[in-house]
């Protein structure tokens, strides 16, 4: 299997969006109608811009199977400590199981490592239980507890 890994493009917003829907909690919050809801767009135009974010997609034979997020953050806490935050992670339903996810972790634990992090976190819905036991086997720990407020 030959996986290319690079930064999305709006080519593959409908593909990224696909994937985002195709999962338990994304078909709760997600939109998958055509044309794409502008709030996509949108969201693709700020991320794009933005220096201290790579959307990725993993392709294979010219197919996205897989995409994640990767936001750099700068800090002064921790002497000015550099941290990786992986969101969105997702991957195709039909080629769960093969390992991708941890070649895609390995690609964006990399990418952080490349930009200076000395930190990378990531956040998940306690419901994700699978997710869990897949993320401390990559050495993730729960060290410690977020909350969030919708607004």
């Amino acid at each position: 299997m030959t996986l290319s890994f690079r930064r999305a493009t709006q080519a593959d917003l409908e593909a990224i969006v696909d994937l985002l829907v195709d999962d338990a909690i994304g078909a709760t919050r997600e939109d998958s109608s055509r044309p794409l809801n502008p709030r996509y767009v949108a969201g693709f135009a700020a991320v794009d811009r933005d220096p201290n974010q790579y959307l990725a997609v993993v392709e294979e034979e010219g197919t996205v199977i897989g995409s994640l997020q990767i936001t750099f953050i700068p800090s002064v806490s921790r002497l000015g400590m550099w941290r990786g935050q992986i969101e969105a992670v997702r991957i195709a339903r039909s080629r769960r199981g093969e390992g991708l996810g941890r070649q895609m972790f390995d690609w964006a634990i990399a990418q952080c490592r490349d930009r200076g992090c000395e930190l990378v976190q990531l956040t998940m819905d306690k419901t994700r239980t699978d997710s869990r036991r897949f993320y401390e086997s990559l050495g993730f720990k729960a060290s410690h507890d977020g909350f969030k407020l919708d607004l």
